[in-house]
């Protein structure tokens, strides 16, 4: 156990670091319940421990999913340019997981504009299913593609009902609770930003799976599932070929994220919508984050407590030296 001086010094850095934060990161977030901002709690709880850790403020803006939809442009185009131009100046884009058909179109209207612009992108259970979805009928052309969610006559179901969710009963149906997450590609981003492990243990909730029947073809175009089940069986990660950062998990990575330990796939959104992912895996995702964030000129120093921040070692109970990052761990 360490000594609580040692635990302390590190939420003092903490504060020190937040304290000190200079730049700013605009990322959108695209949901149906944007009205009550307490429903993505943990979606921004994770976004600012990733900000944090890279050394820069959150600025997030709150896109209701249905404003980006044609029906809107006519109904209010006002609302609809508006809500186009907040999308447009975000750096990054979250789809976070939610339930049912309002605002779909216009989260397949968000991961359509980050697939093709080459903006960093996360989709969590349903922005998964949803990223899915415009992938195949927009690269596939298949024009019918949809989730059995919306549409359980479709004829192309890219997404499915899994065998544990009954449709006639909504509660105890659910895939819940931690679960294994087995990497399949080793040179995937994902799995660099957690460590290069093999397996990783996710907090799970959803009814609907990915259709394994459409996974070569989703694949071959460019759509890897860089993470299965156990099983091998159901796709957990999804990771779109030659973009910046265009990853999609089943599982929602918020749950575990915490203040000293950020979320991998949260951490790789703000990286590269501020530019520095590629610097973080070149490094091997050994050096800290947070010495990234310079100031726009290098002749310039920061305040001498981030940069104490960035060299402090402490020599711990056995006589070693201990790294920051090591403290943090």
């Amino acid at each position: 156990m360490p000594r609580p001086r040692y635990f302390m010094r590190k939420w003092r850095d903490l504060a020190d670091r937040i304290d000190h934060l200079r730049k700013e990161v605009n990322i959108a977030l695209v949901g149906k319940y944007t009205k009550l901002e307490d429903s993505y709690a943990s979606v921004t709880k994770a976004l600012q421990h990733a900000c944090i850790q890279v050394g820069y403020k959150l600025k997030l803006t709150y896109i209701e999913a249905d404003n980006l939809e044609q029906s809107t442009k006519t109904i209010d185009p006002v609302l609809y340019h508006e809500a186009w131009q907040q999308l447009c100046k975000s750096n990054g884009v979250v789809v976070p997981g939610g339930f049912g058909k309002r605002g779909m179109q216009g989260k397949m209207e968000a991961c359509k504009w980050c697939r093709t612009n080459d903006k960093p992108f996360l989709g969590i259970c349903l922005g998964l299913q949803v990223a899915v979805v415009e992938f195949a009928r927009n690269v596939l052309n298949i024009e019918s593609a949809n989730s059995m969610e919306i549409d359980p006559e479709t004829d192309h179901p890219l997404v499915i009902d899994m065998p544990e969710y009954n449709p006639k009963q909504m509660g105890g149906t659910m895939r819940l609770g931690k679960r294994y997450t087995r990497f399949t590609e080793n040179n995937s981003v994902i799995k660099q930003l957690y460590g290069n492990k093999d397996f990783i243990e996710e907090r799970h909730r959803h009814r609907y799976e990915i259709n394994p029947k459409y996974i070569n073809d989703l694949e071959e175009a460019g759509l890897k599932f860089v993470g299965h089940d156990e099983e091998n069986l159901r796709m957990e990660i999804a990771e779109l070929e030659g973009h910046s950062y265009y990853v999609a998990t089943q599982f929602h990575p918020e749950y575990l994220s915490r203040p000293l330990k950020p979320s991998p796939p949260f951490l790789g959104l703000i990286l590269a919508s501020v530019g520095k992912l590629k610097q973080y895996l070149v490094k091997g995702c050994k050096f800290s984050p947070q010495a990234i964030s310079d100031n726009e000129s290098d002749n310039e120093c920061l305040v001498d407590s981030i940069a104490k921040q960035q060299t402090v070692s402490e020599t711990s109970m056995s006589g070693s030296t201990t790294s920051y990052n090591d403290l943090i761990e």
